[in-house]
């Protein structure tokens, strides 16, 4: 296993070489681990793409105890790993509140990638504010954040059942809270520091494509949110993934693959 050193800790990642592919940087979500991009990776690198993971500080296989686990010090980390990999101008891909990390990480790197990819991305705000009607209230994140103090297990389960609009098989659902289960308790300061990011400056700002895909039926990140953040960009694209929640990759993964690779492409 490979390990970047960070503040004195260890972030998890994998670096799988391509045969002449774009090289792709792909940012889970959440309290989820790079588990979760399990068929997104077998088909990017069967398409010859060089890819590469990272597990958010507290999750997965990453020290779970870091001081500083916000969203702007796990996009350092991404920064850091490009830098470390010596990528050549690659795709950030990021879902959900990873969506924020890459959008951080793309302000940073600049021209040093040539593209953001948001799957179910919650950029450029999670939360609603003046300005910006989309997403829910510190209230709600913080409501979510309660019952894992009190139940952690069931809290998870709870969270697992809403991430996909469409049916999911048992197993899967059963691998995606297993996944919840493996954060430490400092996660819950990453998602506490996304309520008040706010990346409209950010989003608008890039001068590399960006890709949304999303679905309508998303209960997390609103689709209507998703709509109004691809309109600040200089050049993004919304696909949308009709009767679809949070997780396009799992739930049309048809699809979801052939406009990713489209847009690699």
């Amino acid at each position: 296993m490979a390990y970047l050193e960070r503040d004195g800790k260890q972030v998890y990642y994998e670096h799988h070489r391509g045969s002449g592919g774009r090289p792709v940087v792909l940012v889970h979500g959440w309290g989820a681990t790079s588990e979760c991009w399990d068929t997104t990776l077998t088909a990017l690198l069967g398409a010859g793409h060089e890819v590469a993971l990272i597990e958010h500080r507290a999750c997965g296989r990453s020290d779970k105890d870091f001081d500083d686990v916000s969203v702007d010090a796990i996009a350092s980390d991404v920064v850091a790993l490009v830098r470390h990999l010596g990528l050549d101008r690659p795709v950030l891909n990021g879902w959900s509140l990873g969506g924020a990390v890459v959008v951080a990480a793309a302000a940073e790197l600049g021209d040093e990638i040539s593209g953001v990819v948001l799957t179910g991305g919650a950029s450029p705000r999670y939360t609603a504010t003046d300005g910006w009607p989309h997403g829910g209230a510190p209230a709600d994140t913080e409501a979510v954040l309660a019952g894992l103090a009190a139940d952690r297990a069931a809290t998870f389960r709870g969270i697992t059942s809403a991430v996909a609009a469409k049916p999911l098989s048992d197993d899967l659902m059963q691998s995606i809270w297993l996944q919840f289960m493996k954060t430490g308790a400092r996660a819950a300061d990453t998602i506490r520091s996304l309520i008040d990011v706010d990346q409209r400056e950010l989003l608008a700002g890039l001068s590399v494509p960006v890709l949304s895909l999303h679905g309508t039926e998303d209960a997390f990140v609103s689709f209507a949110g998703a709509k109004a953040g691809v309109e600040l960009c200089r050049d993004g694209r919304l696909v949308e993934f009709a009767g679809v929640g949070h997780a396009p990759f799992l739930e049309d993964p048809e699809t979801y693959r052939a406009e990713l690779l489209r847009f690699l492409a």
